[in-house]
């Protein structure tokens, strides 16, 4: 098993490849074999070494890949033994990617007296400025949530040594550059900054110039490119006609485990009652959902006490779930750089998974797009009393 989190196929791995190798510290090593991982994965082989040197890194790689143990295994060995004071920043663009970093320290930091801390909004500041003004070693946190809390002096990052800025493409999407701005004014100019993404669009690109000196680019597969492990399809559907060919899906593969995505929160809420209603264990997350909601939600899915969670793309992003068997566009994402995203939440780690890809007639150019990206077209499956092109046609 890889420190992603999912069992690997032992043969498309190098046996010489080991935590030990990397030069991880022995307390560290044995928190992950603890977890039950035993070799490091491509991105995580190639990008902790150059971290354990104080490097500053590009580490580029799909979604799945292992990237938040590539930085939070180095980040909790460099900060080993070292003063107790706030000397890590990690800045992500959603609540849930937060707390998933904040445990991923936490897990590998066990037994060290290392202290992590996840700030984000939507929950109350009080519990969070507590823990803070105690003192962590590792902030992880959302840009307009940490900015909060250093307008409220909860926190002091002038003796901060390690930036790192988790996928950084999609905190870019979201608009988060004037606020990474102002919190990277607020921290010491000489510093390791590790920069992690799915994609390197020329946004991106700018964002490195700026904050990285000379910094090794560590790059695991195709920019932009999909899950090798993930097998792709198209349905084409009527749109009046997707929430009855869901249901209809759902009961042939009979999967317990599926991420349905939606464009707006309205459709996630209408998809979950409609599941409901057909007896599909269902529930929906997206933005209106207070986050004790959604992490009821996140932890429904996880424990299968549900079968089916209806996201926004709130969730495209740092849901790090292993079982996940199929991820299913309900709508067909407006950016191929989305579908890309979306599908690795299935397939992770050289598991394998299926992504299904509902194309209504106005959608079509879309699914065009994204098979431009993939560089090959999607397989389209038709499904009799659905095709809306197969209805045309007689």
């Amino acid at each position: 098993m890889t420190a992603s989190g999912n069992p690997r196929d032992d043969s498309r791995e190098d046996d010489t490849t080991t935590f030990e190798a990397l030069g991880l510290a022995p307390e560290i090593v044995e928190a992950v074999r603890a977890r039950g991982y035993e070799r490091p994965t491509p991105i995580q082989a190639e990008a902790i070494p150059v971290a354990l040197r104080g490097r500053d890194l590009i580490g580029l790689a799909q979604t799945g890949t292992g990237k938040t143990a590539a930085f939070t295994l180095p980040l909790v060995h460099r900060l080993l033994g070292g003063p107790k004071r706030t000397r890590a920043l990690v800045l992500t663009p959603t609540r849930e990617l937060a707390m998933q970093v904040e445990e991923s320290v936490r897990v590998y930091a066990a037994g060290t007296g290392l202290r992590a801390a996840a700030v984000f909004g939507g929950v109350p500041i009080e519990p969070q400025q507590k823990q803070l003004r105690a003192g962590v070693e590792v902030v992880v946190a959302t840009p307009g949530r940490l900015l909060d809390h250093l307008e409220r002096q909860n926190v002091l990052l002038d003796d901060l040594e390690i930036l790192v800025l988790d996928e950084a493409d999609r905190m870019l999407d979201m608009g988060f550059a004037p606020q990474i701005n102002r919190v990277v004014a607020q921290i010491p100019a000489y510093r390791q900054t590790l920069l992690f993404s799915a994609t390197m669009p020329p946004e991106v690109e700018a964002l490195a110039r700026k904050y990285l000196r000379r910094p090794r680019v560590v790059q695991i597969g195709r920019r932009s490119s999909a899950a090798t492990t993930v097998t792709h399809a198209v349905y084409p559907v009527p749109r009046e006609r997707k929430s009855e060919l869901l249901v209809e899906l759902l009961r042939q593969t009979g999967s317990e485990s599926v991420l349905v995505f939606t464009r707006t929160k309205h459709g996630a809420d209408k998809v979950e009652r409609v599941l409901e209603r057909a007896g599909v264990r269902a529930t929906a997350m997206h933005a209106d959902k207070s986050q004790s909601q959604r992490t009821r939600a996140l932890d429904q899915f996880k424990r299968g006490d549900i079968h089916v969670l209806v996201a926004t793309d709130i969730a495209q992003r740092g849901l790090d779930i292993s079982g996940i068997t199929h991820v299913i566009n309900y709508d067909v994402p407006q950016q191929p750089e989305d579908y890309v995203h979306r599908i690795g939440r299935t397939g992770r780690a050289a598991s394998t998974g299926d992504a299904f890809t509902f194309m209504a007639p106005d959608e079509i150019a879309m699914v065009r797009a994204i098979e431009r990206v993939l560089g090959a077209p999607i397989p389209r499956i038709s499904v009799p009393g659905y095709d809306f092109g197969r209805a045309a046609a007689d």
